[in-house]
């Protein structure tokens, strides 16, 4: 009998893992080897519980999905990482790839789309949606931006974690505490997002970060 192909679920919410975990282990050649609320844990558990996958989302606490699948990949070469994210795949699924994923999908997709996306990567493939693949490629053709006009696209990897923490209600100095950088490296990442959204004030910068993150949550 063919040996299983195991995978570690990395997200902050209890529900979303388990219900990975009953679709995963209902497959004949699929199963769950650890779950991890955070990046820290998740890590942790990679030695121990050698997955052959990473289910990864791009919001945990402790830390950013992003971040986490560079550190697999440097650790953990091996292990193939797949995002199941709510986030905008049209303003993630690049950086995701470029950190080292294999694959990103909505968490709003079909329970199918997650079993196709979980065996396509095993195959040696990628896997991103048609909409996705039509921006990269045009980016790739014309070398223009992404489809998308959204100038949060400008910003680095670090920049939009840090933006994110602020539409979730992080302070300054709560967010240099989570990302474990001092409180002036925050302050140089606000005052850059600034520059690049063209706002004026901090007190700009935080409604329009709490604006952002809320039309993520009703996406």
């Amino acid at each position: 009998m063919p040996q299983k192909a195991k995978l570690l679920l990395v997200d902050d919410h209890p529900l979303v893992r388990e219900w990975l975990a009953n679709l995963i282990n209902q497959q004949p050649d699929l199963q769950v080897c650890g779950e991890a609320a955070n990046a820290s844990a998740a890590l942790e558990l990679m030695g121990v519980a050698k997955p052959d996958i990473a289910i990864v989302d791009i919001s945990l606490e402790g830390g950013s999905g992003i971040e986490l699948i560079k550190n697999i990949k440097a650790l953990y070469p091996g292990v193939i990482v797949i995002v199941l994210s709510m986030h905008d795949e049209m303003l993630y699924a690049e950086r995701a790839l470029r950190a080292g994923a294999r694959g990103y999908i909505m968490k709003r997709e079909a329970t199918k789309k997650v079993l196709q996306a979980i065996r396509c990567v095993l195959g040696g493939k990628l896997y991103i949606s048609e909409k996705v693949n039509a921006m990269m490629a045009e980016k790739f053709v014309e070398g223009r931006s992404a489809a998308t006009d959204s100038p949060i696209t400008q910003l680095s990897d670090r920049e939009l974690e840090v933006f994110q923490l602020l539409g979730r209600g992080y302070s300054t100095r709560q967010i240099a505490e989570d990302l474990h950088v001092s409180f002036k490296t925050v302050q140089a990442f606000c005052a850059r997002i600034k520059e690049k959204l063209s706002l004026t004030n901090a007190t700009e910068l935080l409604r329009e970060a709490i604006r952002w993150h809320d039309s993520q949550r009703t996406e």
